[in-house]
């Protein structure tokens, strides 16, 4: 059963969020949340100010310029949901989870075929105990359980270290589980 999704991001400002000290990197405005590297090509990570156990976060994201690599962090820094291409793999991997010290543990299928590089995709991603199911543009395409996961903690939006980057995220709500 599906579970009442809430905007998590009101598409004006960062209510709700917590945004890095001296923020160049992240504007809200018109419903979207752009997402920009700046010029010293410094990551970043907005993250809910709430805490989450289970829950589904539903978005629109569309990539911009540059390498993309962003994505969902689900709890903490070490679980993480990739939108974009893998700087270790050198390819696209949305929709594979990526956890340091295990890499990407498995790929999202399909995901050539279903990922709109112009245009705006919908990714839905349900984080439940530690079983992780992801959706591209309404097809299912990971179902992983992370032995590390931890049990508590918020969303985070990633900007990568080191990349010359833009995406755009929209419609970014969180349904509790």
């Amino acid at each position: 059963q599906e579970p009442k999704m809430k905007k998590a991001f009101n598409g004006k400002n960062f209510k709700g969020w917590t945004v890095p000290e001296n923020n160049i990197w992240y504007t809200a405005a018109d419903g979207i949340l752009s997402i920009k590297s700046g010029p010293d090509k410094k990551g970043s990570i907005i993250w809910t100010e709430k805490q989450y156990e289970n829950f589904i976060i539903e978005a629109d994201f569309k990539m911009g310029e540059g390498i993309v690599d962003s994505g969902f962090f689900l709890r903490t820094e070490n679980e993480q949901i990739q939108i974009g291409i893998s700087g270790s793999l050198k390819r696209d991997m949305t929709g594979s989870p990526y956890i340091p010290g295990k890499g990407y543990p498995v790929e999202a299928t399909n995901v050539k075929n279903l990922l709109k590089l112009s245009d705006w995709n919908t990714m839905k991603i349900k984080a439940d105990k530690k079983t992780y199911t992801v959706w591209l543009n309404g097809e299912q395409v990971l179902e992983f359980e992370s032995e590390s996961a931890i049990e508590k903690g918020p969303i985070g939006i990633q900007l990568h270290v080191g990349k010359v980057m833009a995406i755009d995220y929209r419609n970014i709500t969180v349904g509790e589980i």
